[in-house]
């Protein structure tokens, strides 16, 4: 999302509105790919304060996740903000300020939107509230059927471990 930033640039005070529409690339962010077969939608402004350009946006569309607990395939909304300083390169800042840089009369701003989608995106999803997941046995998707496992098999370790606990307890 390519923006011209020229009328801006020599406008103090001035205001420039923005909405557009474009596609996110699919972006793998903690081992899930989140993969987008619909545009986004980016409307908010640029306004120049005579120091910098803010940038402010609200960014929305369509994600294709996977449920965290059974990880069958979900849609969900996706909807964030994104308020960012753009600073002409050259111009002197400290290290302590949060800005981007820019050069020329245009931006573009699908890294920035793409960093500020991974800033915002939840840790996991659920197909629903209730998902019962996977069996850690047979594999078997406990919301669509029932798991035919009669037992899980018992370890030794945590056998051992169980044991040690209740003594804890029992002597505390």
């Amino acid at each position: 999302m390519l923006i011209d930033l020229t009328d801006i640039i020599k406008n103090i005070n001035g205001k420039l509105e923005i909405s557009e529409t474009f596609m996110m690339p699919t972006v793998n962010f903690l081992g899930e790919d989140f993969v987008f077969d619909k545009e986004f939608k980016a409307v908010g402004t640029i306004i120049n304060n005579s120091k910098a350009l803010e940038l402010s946006l609200d960014v929305s569309g369509e994600a294709l996740v996977h449920c965290a607990r059974c990880g069958k395939p979900i849609k969900v909304d996706i909807d964030f903000p994104v308020f960012e300083t753009l600073v002409r390169e050259g111009t002197e800042i400290s290290d302590s300020d949060d800005v981007i840089l820019y050069s020329g009369k245009q931006i573009e701003l699908d890294d920035i939107v793409v960093s500020n989608f991974l800033m915002n995106v939840p840790v996991k999803y659920l197909c629903r509230e209730d998902c019962k997941g996977l069996c850690p046995n047979c594999g078997v998707n406990l919301n669509e059927k029932s798991c035919h496992c009669d037992e899980i098999p018992s370890d030794p370790w945590q056998e051992k471990l169980a044991e040690i606990m209740k003594n804890m307890t029992d002597t505390e």
